[in-house]
């Protein structure tokens, strides 16, 4: 069995309105405004935000746009993007998960939405990327999750069987998407319901 990572609330920690919440402050000041800014700020990753995420936006026109739009200052959503890379932090249980994958000798890959600065600054700083045997960032291939042509290019790409091929995301969205384009796909919750639905596949 091939098995594919998100990267985002699966390895890493992503939880935008306490990302939003530590950059700016001043404008959630509580959970309601919170939420506000994150619909404002990343459009349900569609909009600018997912140009970013598709790799046909550069920062700087990024926060041009988005300042028009949201009325946030441009200095603020610079320091935005510049503090996001900081709070992807990994998931103690979901990376020692990978390690006990690796161990096992199952082959490992991944599929992320991921602007291209962010993708840049995982590579840099976390080692146990090198788990990986090759993996897709949207950003550089111009294509995102959940449609189904960056499925099959990561298919190609892995040179993998999408019907032995495990998808692990934490968006439903994107797992309805796997399974559509022939893929198994697993809907993260948490490592430990993670690592109990593998136990229950076999795969630990």
């Amino acid at each position: 069995m091939n098995l594919v990572f998100d990267f985002g609330g699966v390895l890493f920690r992503w939880e935008p309105q306490a990302v939003l919440a530590h950059l700016l402050p001043h404008r959630a000041p509580t959970p309601e405004a919170a939420r506000a800014l994150v619909a404002d700020v990343f459009q349900g990753y569609g909009g600018e935000w997912g140009e970013f995420d598709r790799g046909v936006v550069e920062p700087g026109a990024l926060v041009e746009r988005m300042a028009r739009r949201t009325g946030i200052g441009e200095h603020e959503l610079h320091g935005v993007i510049a503090g996001i890379p900081n709070e992807l932090t990994p998931i103690a249980g979901s990376v020692a998960l990978l390690h006990r994958l690796h161990g096992r000798g199952w082959p490992l890959f991944y599929l992320s939405n991921m602007p291209e600065p962010f993708a840049q600054h995982l590579e840099r700083h976390h080692d146990f990327l090198a788990l990986f045997r090759r993996g897709v960032f949207s950003s550089r291939v111009q294509l995102i999750k959940p449609e189904r042509a960056i499925f099959d290019h990561a298919a190609r790409d892995f040179a993998v069987d999408p019907a032995h091929t495990l998808f692990i995301d934490d968006h439903e969205a994107n797992v309805e998407a796997a399974r559509a384009a022939g893929w198994q796909a697993l809907h993260f919750e948490s490592p430990a319901q993670c690592e109990a639905a593998l136990v229950a596949r076999g795969l630990l």
